[in-house]
């Protein structure tokens, strides 16, 4: 593949904690082929210092150290300052918990190069330890319902047909972003922390009058929810996980001109959950999507900063 050099790509790998996926990470993105990049790793607060282990044992990244854990949104957007202010063309946001192949990122900007307007491009997102079914080939936006679905999720990848490349939305798991669609319709929502904030992005940049589209030549390896598993005896995901989850289905919902219908599907839903939840005994759980639900009707929204 011939590769240009005017597409300089920065790819943010947030670390919280999550050392030995990192590495493996890193590991993978030396093996990347197209020339032109450089990796920014944001440390939320990691313990162990294991922002400078991961220097030591890669000196080629560039390393932010955060003095606390400012979640996906706020660790991402530390990376993509730094990267608009070095001057890339883009931006690829990459979780730590993944593997990449060796061409996905000149496929990527062979995309991106093909089609100017076009905001962000997800590569096709299988699961690590089963790379024969899908985890992501990118999202469908329910209006009606406020509801966004994965594409392709659990499909086997045999049987999957690709029908289209323009998407509604891109996951946040890797993402390739362009700087002039960051510069119109701004950063990442801090206020999300962790989930929805990557379907709000999507939706923002599309009506900022970019595209979403899907690279199905561009493939990469997913761990999923790494950073968000924890055993204990109500299970493998902490309840701050259905609480993020619960309040920022709200945000988005209110973010979307406050649909109706969405606001009472969602309601219905985490209702179900809650009753769920009482019957197994995981009280911890059912008051955290409670809160949720509190917190994501009557918290004020924030508007997403902008740069410079």
């Amino acid at each position: 593949m011939a590769f240009t050099s005017e597409v300089s790509v920065a790819i943010i790998v947030v670390n919280w904690n999550g050392i030995e996926f990192t590495k493996s990470c890193l590991a993978s993105l030396r093996k990347v082929d197209y020339p032109n990049y450089a990796i920014i790793l944001v440390d939320n607060a990691s313990e162990n210092e294991e922002g400078k282990q991961l220097k030591q044992l890669f000196p080629e990244i560039h390393l932010i150290q955060n003095q606390e854990n400012l979640g996906f949104a706020g660790g991402n957007n530390v990376g993509i300052r730094k990267a608009l202010k070095e001057g890339f063309s883009h931006i690829l946001l990459l979780n730590n918990d993944t593997l990449v192949k060796p061409d996905f990122l000149g496929q990527l900007v062979r995309k991106a190069i093909q089609n100017p307007k076009t905001g962000i491009i997800q590569p096709l997102i299988l699961f690590l330890h089963n790379p024969k079914e899908i985890w992501s080939a990118g999202g469908k936006w329910v209006k009606s319902l406020s509801r966004a679905i994965t594409l392709g999720d659990r499909e086997p990848l045999a049987d999957y047909r690709f029908k289209k490349v323009e998407l509604d939305w891109a996951t946040g798991c890797c993402m390739l972003v362009s700087r002039e669609a960051i510069l119109q319709a701004g950063l990442l929502n801090e206020q999300y922390f962790l989930y929805f904030e990557d379907v709000e992005w999507s939706l923002r940049i599309k009506a900022a009058g970019f595209g979403v589209q899907l690279e199905e030549k561009s493939v990469i390896y997913h761990e999923a929810g790494a950073s968000s598993k924890k055993k204990s005896n109500e299970g493998t995901l902490s309840p701050k996980v259905f609480y993020f989850h619960v309040r920022n289905q709200f945000f988005l919902v209110r973010g979307q001109e406050g649909n109706f219908g969405g606001m009472i599907y969602h309601l219905g839903r985490f209702t179900l959950w809650m009753i769920y939840f009482l019957f197994r005994g995981r009280f911890q759980k059912l008051k955290a999507v409670a809160k949720g639900i509190r917190d994501g009707w009557g918290i004020s929204l924030k508007p997403a900063s902008r740069w410079p």
